[in-house]
């Protein structure tokens, strides 16, 4: 708790409602905070462009790591420039909590997720984290249990 608090701090993901989406986003596509890797091999990231993958193995490497399940040469790179961490090079650090949290935290801000968190589109920030609103019924059970938490209901 204190490497979340820590990061959502850094990120300004500082109010109820956006501490409510995030820690719902992230709660689901970690498993309740069990993985901090995805399961999966990568190798369905393999030859991805538009993640950056563009040289062999690159799907393996760039996998979804930490909690928000961060995937791609890209974004690997561009977290790892915002946190002053060389993740290109070293992509498994994103399977650290103490960095996972960070690039979770981080990719929720340069997304602009807390605007769409302050204006309580739980949809649209399913669609950024995802592509899709796959297991959307799962994610608003999360957001609604921490909007109850929060005292948001």
């Amino acid at each position: 708790v204190p490497l979340l608090n820590s990061a959502m701090r850094e990120h300004d993901i500082n109010t109820p409602k956006r501490c409510a989406a995030f820690v719902a986003q992230i709660a689901h596509e970690s498993g309740e905070f069990r993985y901090m890797e995805e399961l999966s091999d990568g190798k369905a990231y393999e030859n991805r462009k538009d993640l950056g993958n563009t040289e062999p193995g690159d799907g393996p490497r760039y996998k979804g790591r930490g909690p928000i399940q961060l995937t791609g040469r890209f974004n690997y790179r561009a977290a790892g420039a915002a946190l002053g961490l060389n993740l290109e090079a070293h992509p498994e650090q994103a399977a650290k909590p103490e960095v996972g949290f960070r690039t979770a935290a981080w990719f929720w801000k340069s997304h602009g997720l807390n605007d769409l968190a302050d204006a309580g589109n739980f949809e649209q920030i399913t669609r950024v984290i995802n592509g899709g609103l796959n297991h959307y019924d799962l994610r608003l059970k999360y957001y609604a249990r921490a909007c109850e938490t929060l005292g948001l209901l």
